[in-house]
């Protein structure tokens, strides 16, 4: 009886010890959540599906591998989701925006996302399905805009820049239409979700579409524009995000590299045709 005693006792000296051993990490916690990920963890990156998740696409078929990169490309047809997703973990990185969005984003969501690489701009144009000029835009027409607050800037500044309104002094890119300071043509402004305005082409006389949504719509900004950004000095580049703490993140650094490099360049430059320009070629201002 005294052997079986000392027997059981043994065991459940051992059980202690194991269960202590295993106690310095709870269960379902891994490096990753400690952030210390490594490169071979997969890397879940939203992306809105044209261009970006095209590029990333690219480079998950022909980069990645090399760099003992394993990427997990999530697509996402909104401004929204990609930041608020990446904010609370579901994502590692994403891949959508330009910095005045971000930037915009952080301040009014009280989110802590950054910005780590530039990749590429979208020129965003002035696009019409009733006139070919610019010029034969009429008196009280009504023209798409988008609603969320730095794009709205953005697409202000690109008629003023083309004389179809004037913006007050200093306004920048936070502009609104209360900020238009002349309006000679009367032209009346419609914002909508930056996704809806290719299909609002229908009903309205001109709309300002950005970049993506109106490559995923089929038009090409080179050609079918009526007005087009300028991209030297243009503070909107797309770029790579993370969330602030984790630009060092090995995966992170690995795809902000690759997407910084010579082929990515390449494939935009042959697949985009001047529709999207590398952040090499835009004159970037900081």
């Amino acid at each position: 009886m005294r052997k079986l005693f000392g027997i059981a006792s043994a065991i459940t000296a051992l059980a202690l010890t194991l269960t202590a051993c295993g106690s310095a990490e709870p269960a379902g916690t891994t490096g990753a959540a400690a952030g210390q990920a490594s490169a071979s963890e997969v890397l879940k990156v939203g992306a809105s599906p044209v261009p970006h998740a095209e590029i990333l696409k690219f480079v998950k078929d022909n980069l990645a591998a090399k760099e003992g990169l394993n990427l997990e490309i999530v697509e996402f047809t909104d401004y929204v989701q990609p930041n608020v997703q990446l904010d609370d973990g579901q994502l590692g990185a994403n891949f959508f925006q330009h910095k005045p969005y971000l930037d915009d984003f952080n301040a009014s969501k009280g989110t802590k996302l950054s910005f780590v690489q530039p990749v590429h701009l979208e020129p965003l144009g002035l696009y019409s399905k009733k006139i070919t000029d610019v010029a034969a835009l009429a008196e009280n027409a009504t023209v798409a805009v988008p609603n969320d607050a730095t794009n709205l800037g953005r697409a202000l500044k690109l008629l003023a820049d083309n004389g179809l309104v004037t913006l007050k002094d200093g306004v920048g890119t936070t502009a609104t239409e209360r900020d238009v300071a002349t309006n000679p043509k009367n032209l009346k402004f419609q914002p909508l979700e930056a996704a809806q305005l290719p299909r609002s082409l229908e009903d309205v006389d001109a709309a300002v579409i950005n970049g993506n949504y109106a490559i995923e719509a089929g038009l090409k900004p080179a050609e079918n524009a009526l007005v087009l950004e300028k991209a030297e000095g243009n503070p909107y580049v797309n770029g790579l995000v993370a969330a602030a703490g984790n630009e060092q993140d090995p995966r992170v650094v690995k795809l902000a590299k690759l997407l910084a490099g010579p082929e990515v360049k390449q494939f935009i430059e042959q697949t985009y045709q001047g529709a999207v320009i590398a952040a090499s070629d835009a004159a970037v201002s900081s």
